[in-house]
């Protein structure tokens, strides 16, 4: 008896969750892929050193970043320099091992140039002759990675080296850390 009553036609319904959905994805992927290359190309960061005129016409400890590695010296000496460094009166930013991995022989200081005076500053520190090399790296800072026949620093250093009268240095920017607010985890 159903052939004679006709059967009713499938109703043609459309779903539209799901290019609704489709839609909402691709518009969050194209704002996060926005999002991602405004923040690489439009960078914040400040500029690594600036330039400035010197008073006296003398670079002093204070104005210097340095940066202590380990290359193959025994464990903590990199430390025990660091802190011989601070005390004279140097900003050291990082101690570790040699970041390459490198073994150096006595001393080897790096920076942008190997006759830049915060180089020979931090090379003035040091009682034996350290090799210089230079990198050509913006941020003036200067490496002292200590060898594996490291003996010691000098009894007294370098307290201040001359810089010709008019020219300007371009000293690394030094931040100071911030105190963490009391009851906040730093990490």
């Amino acid at each position: 008896m159903t052939a004679l009553y006709p059967q009713p036609r499938p109703q043609l319904r459309i779903h539209w969750r799901t290019p609704i959905t489709m839609v909402i994805l691709l518009m969050v992927l194209v704002g996060g892929a926005w999002w991602g290359w405004n923040s690489l190309s439009n960078s914040s960061a400040g500029p690594t050193c600036v330039e400035q005129q010197l008073e006296n016409n003398r670079l002093v400890p204070k104005q210097v970043s340095v940066n202590v590695y380990n290359g193959g010296a025994k464990g903590g000496t990199a430390a025990a320099v660091a802190d011989l460094l601070k005390k004279r009166g140097f900003h050291v930013a990082k101690i570790a091992n040699e970041p390459n991995g490198n073994k150096v022989d006595t001393l080897e200081v790096r920076g942008h140039a190997a006759d830049s005076p915060e180089l020979q500053l931090v090379a003035g520190q040091t009682a034996q002759k350290p090799v210089p090399v230079a990198d050509g790296r913006d941020s003036h800072t200067v490496d002292l990675v200590v060898g594996t026949k490291y003996t010691k620093l000098n009894a007294k250093g370098l307290a201040s080296i001359g810089v010709p009268a008019g020219s300007s240095v371009c000293l690394p920017t030094i931040y100071t850390p911030q105190p963490v607010p009391k009851g906040q985890n730093p990490n």
